[in-house]
């Protein structure tokens, strides 16, 4: 399937650098810095930015392209412009990079993590994997994911969930985590030391307009479901994706003054997940919204 690139700025720390964030991988394994053209000769794209006055220095990693400017313009002047110029030039169907033999292949190294749920144990990259979450819960579902397909392959593998630099495996209880665990981290390694795709170019596009999508029903929402998507996304989303999973909102009732969530990943089906949501995520609600929220709870248990 062709892509269809998309580029969202995003500010950083540094006020004389953004980001082009891209909704696909722009490079397999190894970011880049160029000081300047000549260093660039590998790469059309920045090269091509270079020949913006401006510009000091490019730097392009997996699915971003950063720029560092000189003091002559506000980015609020040409930030716009410059995303643009990305965007058609991805769009193009131009190389970002032309990797040397070096470059193709560089080492994966994959750690194991425990999490609060005992069937799921969590894999964590040296590298970027997706640039947003997918979760599988059966190998139907991984239809648009080469990697969940195989692993969903080895028959103790129940539920997949990759996000960021991680995955989260959910197991049968017929294998034990210490009979599988160095099989599963040497799988991946290999696969993803290949340059296998992860997620199809069609993963990327649904999850885009899923997101789309996502931010249009944002604004649909009465000001305390709002309140409660941004309490979740600042505070609550962070602390379990520590633990190899992921939380959504689902709806909130204001007269029962209930909120429905979706577990995900390793949080899903976790002995302590109930803990979770009356200790952690209700208190919290309930602290920072008072008298508006009753309880939470999980529709997929």
């Amino acid at each position: 399937m062709e892509k269809n690139f998309e580029i969202k700025i995003e500010a950083t720390s540094n006020p004389g650098i953004v980001k082009f964030e891209a909704n696909y991988f722009l490079t397999q394994h190894t970011s880049y810095e160029f000081e300047n053209i000549d260093q660039a000769k590998n790469s059309a794209l920045a090269q091509q930015l270079f020949y913006l006055p401006f510009v000091k220095r490019v730097f392009i990693a997996q699915n971003f392209v950063a720029i560092d400017k000189f003091d002559i313009v506000e980015w609020a002047d040409v930030q716009e412009e410059v995303a643009e110029q990305i965007k058609n030039y991805l769009n193009s169907g131009q190389p970002v990079i032309i990797e040397t033999d070096a470059s193709k292949k560089v080492p994966i190294t994959i750690y194991a993590e425990s999490t609060p749920n005992p069937a799921a144990l969590k894999f964590v990259a040296n590298k970027k994997l997706v640039t947003a979450g997918h979760e599988f819960k059966n190998i139907d579902d991984a239809k648009e994911s080469p990697l969940a397909q195989e692993l969903f392959h080895f028959p103790f593998v129940k539920e997949i969930y990759i996000n960021e630099n991680y995955i989260s495996i959910i197991k049968y209880d017929m294998a034990d985590w210490n009979d599988i665990t160095i099989e599963i981290r040497e799988f991946l390694r290999n696969y993803l030391e290949q340059g296998k795709e992860v997620l199809s170019a069609n993963a990327a596009t649904s999850k885009s307009e899923t997101e789309k999508q996502a931010d249009l029903d944002f604004e649909k929402l009465d000001d305390v479901s709002k309140d409660i998507v941004n309490i979740i996304e600042e505070y609550v989303k962070p602390a379990v994706a520590s633990d190899g999973g992921n939380i959504l909102f689902d709806s909130y009732d204001p007269e029962s003054k209930g909120v429905k969530v979706i577990l995900q990943g390793a949080c899903s089906g976790c002995p302590s997940s109930t803990f979770t949501l009356k200790n952690g995520i209700e208190n919290m609600l309930k602290e920072m919204l008072k008298d508006k929220v009753s309880y939470v709870e999980a529709i997929n248990g």
